[in-house]
């Protein structure tokens, strides 16, 4: 069980280090925020761009923090009928759900890499200042990656835990 406390680990890490970026991103939205306004109402100049500067930002602080959030399952969870099941139903359906999950973020950022190509290739740029949209998304592409990672560990975590219950 060493190698997967290894990987557990590095995953917690890498996840960590990502969730810097995307502070760092919901910071600089903060302060993007609280200049626009005050620029807006005091010098009745709001900062140019400002709506798409806020829509990147949040791609890059959500994208960024997914991978700690899912570590520490601060996700969105309903549950009330699965509570009622035999514990070994329990773990089978998390295994299920688990390997959705993987197949999910997989999917997601494979997507998010063919995405950003597509809008490289086709010059995407936002709509007031101009700025190419596609080192974002591939930059969003990449903070998926540790997500996958952490699927992967859970995954394989619920199948140990299914099969060591049988055995």
């Amino acid at each position: 069980m060493i190698p997967m406390e290894k990987f557990r680990r590095f995953n917690e890490k890498v996840s960590a280090s990502f969730e810097w970026v995307g502070l760092a991103a919901f910071v600089f939205m903060m302060l993007l925020t609280t200049v626009d306004v005050i620029g807006a109402k005091l010098f009745l100049r709001p900062v140019d761009g400002a709506l798409d500067l806020m829509m990147i930002l949040q791609l890059l602080a959500m994208g960024f923090a997914l991978g700690t959030s899912y570590i520490a399952n601060r996700h969105v969870q309903v549950e009330f009928f699965v509570p009622l099941m035999p514990k070994l139903i329990r773990r089978i359906t998390a295994c299920f759900v688990q390997t959705f999950m993987l197949a999910l973020v997989v999917i997601m950022t494979w997507q998010l890499f063919v995405y950003g190509h597509d809008l490289k290739a086709y010059g995407e740029v936002s709509a007031t200042v101009r700025l190419p949209l596609y080192p974002f998304t591939y930059a969003t592409a990449v903070a998926f990656i540790p997500v996958c990672l952490v699927a992967l560990a859970k995954w394989i975590q619920n199948i140990i835990e299914v099969f060591r219950h049988e055995s």
